[in-house]
């Protein structure tokens, strides 16, 4: 029996509901109700200088007003809970245990200044501004010396040079060559998970079986697809849509005008009016 589709959609509670992200709200919605499928709402807070509480309970009130209902998440728990990242931070905590056991990761010491210099002379000299690999191949002694000097590690992922390719629903064939991607950090080093390592972890473990989200994040499913291979994961359906633009064709921001929900209603408009538009 094939499994019904399990989509989700992952705001962060750091700002109010921009009308962008309502729209992949609205499609993961009509995907998971077209096709009887169930809709989980993740709350991905782990930027704990800018989540807020407050932006949550306003998040979850703007997507009832639109008449968006989640099956699974906040205020509806179901069996893959919990549905905020802080409270999966022990879930990821052991999953890096694992990559650094595959020896798929290494401890990166760099300061921020340290990465900010190496981008500068990279762009200087025309080259792809990425990490270069500094940190990965350290010896135990010169690891020790950085810890001993007071630096905590964030963790990096070993990037292979292979490439990767991937099938997106909307887009069709998509490729990125490795060269062009450097070991990106997936905890950093205060503890937390990145984004990428912690969506793949959940996405996992959440059964979602696809990835609906707007096409800002096409490199992004690059990185996680290694991740999910690492981890020996089988990799959700990615669809990648188009983004709302402004008149100037830029990606819609507060320059052009309104831009959350929450103005929106502000001003009057109806829930439909915002969604039929």
């Amino acid at each position: 029996m094939v499994p019904k589709p399990r989509v989700r959609f992952a705001p962060s509670p750091t700002g109010e509901l921009h009308v962008g992200n309502a729209r992949t709200a609205l499609f993961n919605w009509m995907f998971a109700r077209h096709t009887g499928g169930c809709l989980v709402l993740r709350i991905e807070d782990t930027d704990e200088s800018r989540s807020a509480l407050s932006y949550q309970v306003n998040l979850l009130d703007d997507l009832k007003w639109l008449g968006l209902s989640w099956d699974e998440g906040p205020q509806k728990e179901g069996a893959y809970g919990p549905y905020k990242q802080s409270e999966r931070l022990n879930i990821y905590a052991d999953h890096l245990k694992k990559l650094i056991e595959a020896d798929r990761v290494y401890p990166c010491y760099c300061t921020e200044e340290e990465l900010e210099e190496e981008r500068q002379s990279l762009i200087l000299s025309k080259r792809m501004p990425r990490y270069t690999g500094k940190c990965r191949n350290l010896s135990d002694t010169e690891r020790k010396t950085l810890a001993a000097q007071g630096r905590k590690p964030s963790y990096r992922f070993k990037v292979p040079q292979t490439g990767i390719e991937f099938n997106d629903l909307i887009r069709g064939p998509i490729r990125f060559e490795g060269e062009a991607i450097g070991d990106f950090i997936i905890v950093r080093s205060n503890g937390m998970p990145a984004y990428n390592f912690a969506v793949v972890i959940d996405d996992h473990l959440m059964a979602v079986t696809h990835v609906i989200r707007g096409e800002d994040h096409l490199s992004n499913t690059a990185l996680q697809i290694m991740l999910y291979r690492a981890f020996g994961f089988e990799p959700p359906a990615f669809a990648h849509h188009c983004l709302i633009l402004g008149k100037d064709h830029a990606k819609l921001s507060k320059r052009h005008g309104s831009v959350s929900v929450a103005e929106f209603r502000r001003q009057g408009f109806l829930p439909e009016a915002l969604i039929n538009y």
